[in-house]
């Protein structure tokens, strides 16, 4: 307890983020070439997360952009409070410690798989369990807002690797490559997590792997730039993003939009952890 009392004592000398968190939760933090993470460990599982300064960021896709859909109006986000986002999708070594192994539903079973084959209100379940059971925990889901400023991490292409991706850097359908590229592996089931290159910002496979619920309700983007989005306040849907080893290239891209009924389960959709304040609220820029 006297060493761990010494290091938060050095990083709040140091005015690193999330102290207020780090004291509640974390077993162990640092920093490395992407910036600040912290970690916690539940039932010998370790879930690290990486902090996401806030700023601002254009969202969605300009018109110009190949294969883009019609709900992808660009638009300015103003993210006003840092968070911290799990570096990977859920596990199912993660959810089986949390729900029980015989709720592990997954279609590609293994301990270092996302899970999948959740619902929107599964992961509700899931999240007040896993808060209740681990002292200082308020974990959420990201907001759609918080997901694509967080992929994106600065960039503005369609994809954080650059204007195109390969099944080398992204698990998708690679017989339907994007923007007309050359064809590639169709691997046809999910992969471990950190499998494959993370972002400038140390998240993994953003693009691809497993599509990840938001806590958003599915609407139709505002005209003007906004601060803190936190979706529509009534819908029938929940949004989800990413793509998935299952989808065609377009359909990976840092923009791109998809919705499910909460209720809904599917192969290829699973979810990542959010930490840390964001607005209830949200609204128009001033």
């Amino acid at each position: 307890m006297e060493e761990k009392k010494q290091i938060l004592d050095l990083w709040q000398q140091l005015n690193r983020p999330g102290i207020e968190d780090l004291i509640e939760w974390a077993g162990d933090w640092g920093e490395d070439q992407y910036g600040s993470w912290m970690s916690f460990t539940f039932k010998k599982v370790r879930q690290c997360f990486r902090w996401i300064p806030p700023g601002i960021f254009m969202m969605g896709s300009p018109e110009e952009e190949p294969e883009r859909f019609s709900d992808e109006r660009l638009h300015e986000v103003v993210i006003t409070h840092g968070y911290w986002l799990a570096d990977t999708v859920c596990t199912q070594e993660l959810w089986e410690a949390v729900m029980s192994k015989s709720r592990n539903q997954s279609e590609f079973k293994g301990a270092q798989r996302p899970v999948e084959q959740v619902s929107w209100n599964d992961v509700m379940e899931f999240l007040g369990r896993i808060n209740k059971m681990k002292d200082g925990l308020d974990l959420r889901l990201p907001t759609e807002a918080e997901w694509e400023y967080a992929c994106r991490a600065g960039t503005k292409t369609p994809f954080w690797f650059g204007e195109n991706i390969t099944p080398d850097q992204v698990n998708y359908d690679g017989n339907y490559p994007y923007a007309g590229v050359e064809k590639g592996i169709y691997r046809k089931e999910t992969v471990a997590i950190k499998s494959l290159p993370a972002n400038g910002w140390g998240l993994y496979e953003m693009h691809g792997n497993i599509r990840e619920w938001c806590a958003d309700l599915y609407g139709e983007y505002p005209a003007g730039p906004v601060v803190d989005p936190v979706g529509p306040g009534q819908g029938d849907y929940r949004v989800l993003r990413g793509g998935s080893w299952d989808d065609i290239g377009r359909f990976a891209r840092s923009a791109y939009r998809y919705r499910n009924a909460p209720a809904d389960r599917y192969g290829f959709t699973g979810f990542r952890l959010a930490l840390g304040q964001n607005s209830k609220s949200g609204g128009a820029a001033k």
